[in-house]
């Protein structure tokens, strides 16, 4: 019975989060035309909504630990399920990501995505994008912000193990900048797939940082072990042992 209620509970709070979803982004649309702010605003609002009925929907609070940058940086994190983007993008002042150009098309979601500063890219001209970025923040012609990247790749369950990805130490030597890597328990709460959300505490940490110019092998054998390190002690924090 419990069980059932849960889900109820959990249906719900989806269908609340993407309704609220469409709701925000039609009023905030005109703004977000506009002004990079405006699509921020709405996104971070958006955000802050869901945090908030997690808490009393389904018993699930949020914590973000750490201090999140506010400058030009990398920020690669692990990444288990759609709520540690959430509580990643809505804790930093300006988060942007990588996205397949197809998605600038997209109705509503597309033009949100370019006015956050959301990099397309092409298939197979993803350096000349990252380049084109660079550039155009240096010369002032496109204001700063934190690129988020998961290194492994896709959502990856709790207790998972998935290989760190070679794009993402390109990434950091194409971009010349610092490296801020997250850990998360969010798997254990709220998973990669399905309706169920349970009760608990979802925490996402931002971790000391990795400063620009290391080389590529020793960023990526640091990356790993800060952010599954963290991540572990994360989940047996929660009562859950990655390792078993």
């Amino acid at each position: 019975m419990s069980h059932a209620l849960q889900w109820t509970r959990s249906l719900l709070f989806v269908i609340n989060i993407y309704v609220m979803m469409g709701v925000m982004g039609i009023l905030f649309f005109p703004w977000a035309l506009v002004s990079r702010r405006g699509a921020l605003t709405a996104c971070q609002s958006w955000c802050r909504w869901v945090r908030w009925s997690a808490r009393w929907m389904v018993g699930l609070r949020t914590e973000v630990r750490g201090t999140p940058p506010r400058d030009e940086v990398l920020i690669a994190a692990k990444h288990q399920s759609f709520l540690d983007i959430i509580l990643i993008f809505g804790a930093v002042p300006a988060g942007k990501f990588i996205m397949k150009r197809e998605l600038m098309w997209a109705p509503v979601i597309g033009q949100y995505a370019l006015r956050i500063g959301c990099v397309p890219v092409d298939r197979g001209k993803r350096s000349q994008a990252i380049r084109k970025m660079v550039t155009d923040v240096a010369k002032g012609r496109q204001e700063p912000g934190q690129l988020i990247i998961y290194p492994q790749g896709t959502r990856i369950a709790p207790g998972v193990q998935a290989p760190y990805k070679v794009g993402t130490g390109v990434l950091y030597e194409e971009l010349g900048q610092d490296c801020v890597p997250v850990a998360a328990n969010v798997g254990l709460f709220w998973p990669r797939k399905g309706i169920m959300r349970k009760p608990g505490t979802a925490v996402v940490e931002f971790l000391p940082r990795l400063e620009s110019g290391l080389g590529r092998e020793v960023f990526m054998a640091r990356l790993q072990d800060e952010v599954e390190t963290g991540s572990n002690r994360l989940m047996r924090e929660a009562g859950f042992d990655p390792e078993n």
